[in-house]
């Protein structure tokens, strides 16, 4: 697991308006707490700490360089703008070497299920407890050749060594399913029209003699006829 450093600045004034100054500087609002320490509210760099979990994921260990201390923290919780998703806020918890803590990992599904399998994703994390400076950016799941029925919990996963699993073993990652047929789709689709009142239109049969490729002779215009002979004639 990767150990990104930060140089942080204490922060003495609060509010929305110092709030929008610290940010405006390229940098982000954040509080350090945990150890029954005093919260201590500081800025983390702007593009060092995007860059820390962009390479090392949330559960990233940072080292915060404070008035020439350095601590071990984690990321808790962050606040981003919904529009511009730049950082706005972050919680971060102390941690030491050794100590073990309880996180939320990725999953990573890799593989092709088997054919005419569609796998249904149920989970997207799932909660484990380590050591704070061995945390796993992601839990990977090899799904290859998996087919209906072959589903995989949470107890299935494989973990990193010295991991425990908080969440329930029972509970489903990933399901299975068969891909429909044809028939089948062709089936649904005809009772979903029936509910809906739609009415298929039968195509009604040709009759006979007049269907597509038949040659319909013109009848002759007999005094047509009569007329060119007179004339020839004459």
């Amino acid at each position: 697991m990767a150990d990104f450093r930060l140089v942080a600045e204490a922060r003495t004034e609060f509010g929305k308006g110092s709030a929008r100054r610290t940010r405006r500087a390229g940098r982000i609002p954040a509080v350090l707490y945990g150890h029954g320490q005093d919260v201590v509210h500081l800025s983390l760099p702007s593009r060092e700490f995007a860059a820390a979990l962009r390479n090392g994921g949330a559960n990233a260990l940072l080292t915060i360089a404070l008035d020439g201390k350095d601590e071990l923290a984690l990321t808790k919780a962050v606040q981003r703008d919904p529009l511009t998703r730049q950082y706005e806020h972050v919680d971060l918890l102390l941690v030491r070497r050794g100590e073990r803590t309880t996180v939320e990992v990725p999953i990573v599904i890799v593989g092709e299920p088997g054919i005419d399998s569609i796998p249904n994703h149920q989970l997207n994390t799932v909660s484990i407890e380590a050591d704070a400076t061995n945390l796993p950016e992601s839990i990977e799941v090899d799904i290859t050749g998996h087919t209906a029925g072959q589903n995989i919990a949470a107890g299935d996963l494989v973990l990193p060594s010295g991991a425990s699993l908080i969440t329930d073993p029972e509970a489903l990652v990933i399901g299975f399913l068969g891909a429909p047929t044809a028939e089948a789709l062709e089936a649904e689709l005809a009772e979903a029209e029936s509910e809906a009142g739609i009415e298929r239109e039968e195509s009604a049969p040709a009759e006979e003699g007049t269907g597509e490729g038949d040659v319909v002779a013109e009848p002759q215009d007999q005094g047509s006829g009569e007329s060119m002979d007179s004339a020839e004639k004459g």
